[in-house]
């Protein structure tokens, strides 16, 4: 019989009870073991993922958003088994760029039927240990934005309480001196953030990181986009998304394996929305190291 062990976080922005009935149910029906294990504090996923990670397991899944799931591959790592995501956070970044199903009977169909498709991570050394991204870490305006958004607002507006955010604070975003070094080659100015992308949509479908932006193409994609105050920032935001800023000083672009971002003074810094530390910060690819579960097969 094939096993599954499901990792969820009870406080999660859009966690639904009835989500894991139904999961439950579908993969039952589909003849598959289900242990279903709540995270109960910071770090759980990650320890409860370690110890499911074991003979006999053959999907570890995650109902809840990206943060959740990148704990669960932390405490993957050294195992091959493959990642099933059943969308349950803020944003579900992830799970939107592979085109997976928010309907938990289709997700879960996906954990029994699907097949692994191999994506790029992300890795970060931190002062609290290793940290993994599958979507995108930076620092500047996205990380504030991501680190003072509530647990609250989140869990009431989803997706809409960044863009709030994001509205209420735009007119405080300010320049500061940057460095950033991508596989050895170094860029310097002043800019109001920095991201190092690995997957193709922020918003997926709908807005971009640029052409070419893969999650399997084997390099990060570096945004840095430069703006001040309500006005200029939105221009930025505009000219970044519709691909006019290209070129110019205000959106800059780099790719490489191994990035380097430092800031005067440090900012905080977001790994796939979780806070991460501060700058500066060192990300290194590794390539095709993460296995998700992707399109059921029909039967």
């Amino acid at each position: 019989m094939s096993h599954t062990l499901i990792s969820t976080k009870p406080a999660g922005a859009r966690t639904d009870p009835r989500v894991l009935r139904t999961v439950r149910s579908v993969l039952r029906r589909e003849g598959w073991r289900v242990d279903i294990e709540k995270t109960k504090h910071a770090g759980h996923a990650a320890e409860l993922a370690a110890a499911g990670a074991r003979p006999g397991v053959d999907v570890v899944a995650v109902y809840g958003g990206d943060g959740t799931a990148m704990q669960a591959v932390k405490g993957m790592q050294g195992h091959d088994l493959p990642l099933a995501l059943i969308p349950g956070g803020t944003g579900n970044l992830l799970a939107g760029n592979l085109r997976l199903p928010r309907d938990p009977t289709r997700a879960a169909l996906i954990i029994t039927r699907g097949t692994p498709r191999a994506v790029d991570l992300g890795k970060l050394e931190r002062d609290d240990g290793t940290r993994y991204f599958a979507v995108a870490c930076g620092a500047g305006f996205d990380a504030d934005l991501m680190a003072t958004t509530t647990t609250a607002a989140k869990r009431r507006w989803k997706m809409g309480a960044y863009i709030a955010r994001a509205w209420e604070t735009i007119g405080a975003v300010r320049n500061v001196p940057y460095r950033v070094t991508v596989d050895g080659a170094r860029l310097e100015g002043e800019a109001a953030t920095v991201m190092v992308a690995n997957c193709s949509e922020f918003v997926p479908p709908f807005f971009r990181f640029g052409p070419g932006v893969a999650l399997d193409d084997g390099l990060f994609d570096v945004v840095i986009l430069r703006g001040e105050g309500f006005v200029q920032s939105a221009a930025v935001l505009v000219q970044w998304i519709s691909g006019a800023g290209e070129g110019s000083n205000s959106v800059r672009r780099a790719r490489g394996s191994v990035v380097t971002v430092e800031m005067e003074p440090a900012h905080v810094v977001q790994t796939d929305g979780e806070p991460a530390g501060q700058t500066p910060f060192t990300a290194e690819l590794l390539a095709g190291t993460l296995r998700v579960m992707t399109t059921a097969r029909r039967r």
